[in-house]
């Protein structure tokens, strides 16, 4: 019983001596609560320490719909908040959409998502040693590279979402369990946890306790491999920030200078590019892919590459990436007057900025019937009255508007007359004179192009 009572003293020290230098007091702790033992162990324990150290801690159990008892786990937790004063939130989400990953990476992909999205300072979750070291041998297992295989940080800071702390990370599971009973806490469990035909079940019921007995230290043994891994991944996210000091401006990468840097260098740049614009890391081999075509293609091939609902697209010895594009549409619509117009997805919104002296003449526009249409090709657009009517094939390109963006590109007109072209020219029979009432035309594209 002694050792019992140790092993609870010096988890709770753990646990304390792990987080007060990070959490001011009044900072705001919201624990992602499972119900399980892990997440109750947790919630235990930070719900001492909050009162110890004036921090405010909420709770947020994600509701899946997945499993028969995701009703009874809900209720669950919501009890157990009640019974510590602790104010507890449930988001339900629906799978469906995300099924394609996989039933675990699209519940882990939601239940991220719903934690990053609560207005707190911090978020702690319950991972423990023994997650850390099956998650590090399915990355190996999935082929995963350096940073695949730094598995879970303890720490992970990120830009505008709360940061994310795993305080168990260096505790084993078994130490949790006596934590549990010796305080007589409940959970529930998820008999899905016993089911060994999805790869994390069977490596903790098959692989790891065979492991175990030949080599008994391997979770802290796998726990360091990890930290070098994630220093390994430090040093080369410092040399992709040097490369990309000279290789990327304005949300383009420069072939030409991507090109020089050889095949494993290359890569890591374009994996911190895709990283800076949001995208998904592809896998190695998509990676290998995407880099040959970017480097080795025609100047004036039409590269572009789809994955994961992105594609990156090449340009005039640039690249660049984005949320994968809809097809353009068809469309008219007609304009009143209003300051803004939201045209059919994927051709954005117009704004309209009522100017003196700058835009289109109102007074011109208003004499006849004004309307917004999609590109249909072969318009034309006189802009200098000194020359004869342009192409718009032609001012596309001499303005560089991205060939992905021409299609999408909205048209104001006249009647018949094309008056503007937003953001790139206005005839000149329909520009406003100095002194007289006008308006300027603003198209945002919704999605990020460039």
């Amino acid at each position: 019983m002694a050792s019992s009572r140790k092993s609870s003293f010096d988890l709770t020290e753990r646990v304390s001596d792990a987080l007060s230098p990070l959490l001011p007091a009044g900072s705001s702790i919201l624990l992602g609560l499972s119900g399980g033992v892990d997440s109750v162990v947790l919630l235990h324990l930070l719900q001492q320490l909050s009162l110890r150290y004036s921090w405010r801690l909420s709770a947020l159990h994600v509701h899946h719909g997945i499993n028969p008892q995701a009703d009874v786990w809900a209720a669950f937790c919501t009890d157990l908040c009640a019974l510590y004063g602790v104010s507890l939130q449930v988001e339900h989400v629906n799978i469906a959409p995300l099924r394609s990953l996989g039933i675990e990476a699209a519940a882990r992909k939601l239940r991220h998502a719903a934690l990053a999205q609560q207005p707190v300072d911090f978020i702690a979750l319950a991972h423990h040693l023994d997650d850390q070291a099956e998650t590090l041998l399915l990355q190996l297992l999935r082929g995963a590279g350096v940073r695949g295989a730094s598995a879970m940080p303890a720490i992970k800071h990120r830009a505008n979402v709360p940061t994310l702390l795993r305080p168990l990370l260096d505790v084993p599971r078994s130490i949790l369990i006596d934590y549990a009973q010796q305080h007589a806490l409940q959970w529930v469990e998820d008999e899905s946890n016993a089911d060994d035909t999805y790869p994390r079940n069977f490596l903790r019921h098959r692989i790891l306790p065979l492991l175990e007995q030949r080599f008994p230290a391997y979770r802290k043994t796998l726990l360091r491999s990890a930290q070098h891994f994630a220093e390994a991944t430090e040093l080369l996210d410092e040399l992709a920030q040097q490369d990309a000091e000279l290789a990327i401006a304005n949300n383009r990468l420069d072939i030409k200078k991507l090109r020089v840097l050889g095949v494993v260098r290359g890569k890591n740049l374009l994996r911190y590019f895709l990283a800076a614009q949001g995208a998904p890391i592809p896998d190695s081999t998509r990676l290998q892919e995407m880099l040959r075509q970017l480097c080795n293609a025609r100047p004036d091939a039409q590269v572009c590459i789809d994955w994961q609902g992105w594609q990156m697209r090449r340009y005039r010895d640039h690249a660049y990436t984005m949320p994968a594009l809809p097809p353009p549409v068809d469309f008219t619509v007609m304009w009143h007057g209003e300051a803004e117009t939201v045209l059919p997805p994927p051709h954005g919104e117009l704004h309209f900025k009522h100017a003196i002296g700058q835009g289109i003449s109102l007074a011109k526009l208003q004499l006849g019937i004004a309307k917004i249409r999609s590109r249909h090709g072969g318009e034309n657009i006189r802009v200098d009255a000194a020359r004869p009517q342009r192409g718009l094939k032609n001012l596309l390109q001499e303005y560089e508007v991205l060939p992905w963006q021409r299609d999408l590109l909205p048209l104001l007109f006249c009647d018949a007359d094309l008056v503007c072209v937003p953001d790139i020219a206005i005839a000149n029979t329909y520009r406003a004179q100095p002194d007289e009432a006008g308006v300027v035309v603003i198209w945002r594209a919704v999605l990020n192009t460039a």
